[in-house]
């Protein structure tokens, strides 16, 4: 059996199983394409997260978030479950708080995508916008002044400060990535947001491979693109994070990583979000610089909370695509009535 045939199998004895029982066991992907120029003896793999139930990295934290509370008597009686969130989190709690029955208000930037705000609406969930302009901070500053004033109406989950999200990665990520790599990962590189993924999956793994290396990587600047991903220099600093954890930590760029999206739809068939181009940057960042290896990544979603970013599909990867396969005469054509959309099969 090869690293790419390996696939964890899970038997399930329950003719019946609800929807938390789907959270985790998600596909590790081998990428071809993008990385061509690499070593035949590197290979680089992503956690396609979008396969989660809300599709999204954040069910494994924020059900093992909520099964903790429940299982401590935190969440109950009645009490609405309170977070802030950027959109990810917050679906994954709105999710699961329908399932359950768990009221769930949150906090989050008015600059989130619309796709997000419709699906936290059809979720039932409570939405208080805050300052776009003071991004996932301002949601944070928010959530926290709302529990602090009405602590018998809000639970206040705090995922940036709660052990219960690390731990979801420790208890889930980690071990899925060593059975889907056979033991044979070399590099895991992870982005920095509330930073479970990269400490509890990273944690894990160096428990079993005292080897490996831990590669973080973070936007560039502090006013950045990189929706779920924090300037950790500039931001409001999670409590669960250690700075000193990774071995390495890179910066990306927004644009390089919008035109890495554009990549992997094209290249690779992988629809995925703006995080995701980040991710397989810095994964290829470290893999250039190998002979040999196996560097893994997490792909944290989608492509479809970002669809109504049109600027995203029609990046300049795509426009010099287009302008590269049109004839003479389609330029003569546009030059008179502008752009017109063609289909690239």
């Amino acid at each position: 059996m090869t690293l790419l045939d390996y696939k964890i199998l899970q038997p399930d004895s329950d003719s019946m199983r609800d929807i938390t029982s789907l959270v985790g066991n998600t596909p590790l992907l081998p990428l071809r394409r993008v990385t061509g120029d690499l070593p035949q003896a590197v290979g680089v793999f992503a956690k396609g997260e979008w396969f989660n139930p809300s599709g999204s990295v954040k069910d494994r934290p924020a059900l093992n978030i909520i099964q903790s509370a429940l299982a401590n008597g935190d969440l109950g009686s009645g009490k609405r479950l309170l977070d802030s969130t950027s959109g990810n989190m917050g679906i994954s709690y709105a999710t699961f708080g329908a399932a359950l029955g768990i009221p769930v208000t949150l906090t989050i930037p008015a600059s989130a995508s619309p796709e997000r705000f419709s699906i936290l609406r059809a979720l039932g969930a409570e939405l208080i916008l805050t300052d776009p302009t003071e991004g996932s901070d301002g949601a944070i500053v928010e959530a926290r002044k709302l529990a602090n004033e009405n602590p018998d109406l809000y639970w206040y989950a705090n995922q940036y400060n709660n052990p219960a999200n690390w731990q979801a990665h420790y208890k889930s990520t980690g071990p899925e990535i060593l059975a889907q790599t056979n033991g044979e990962i070399t590099h895991l590189v992870v982005g920095l947001g509330t930073s479970g993924t990269l400490m509890g999956t990273g944690k894990y793994l160096r428990e079993q491979l005292p080897g490996v290396k831990i590669v973080a990587f973070q936007p560039d600047a502090a006013f950045h693109g990189l929706e779920g991903l924090k300037h950790m220099l500039s931001a409001i600093r999670p409590e669960i994070y250690d700075p000193s954890f990774a071995d390495e930590t890179l910066e990306i760029k927004t644009e390089d990583a919008r035109e890495m999206v554009a990549r992997l739809a094209r290249e690779e068939g992988l629809f995925v979000g703006i995080s995701s181009g980040a991710a397989m940057l810095a994964a290829l960042r470290v893999a250039s610089q190998l002979d040999e290896g196996v560097v893994v990544t997490v792909f944290p979603d989608s492509g479809a909370k970002y669809l109504s970013d049109k600027t995203l599909w029609e990046s300049s990867h795509f426009r010099a695509e287009r302008r590269s396969e049109r004839s003479d005469s389609e330029d003569e054509d546009r030059s008179r009535s502008g752009w017109k959309v063609r289909a690239i099969c």
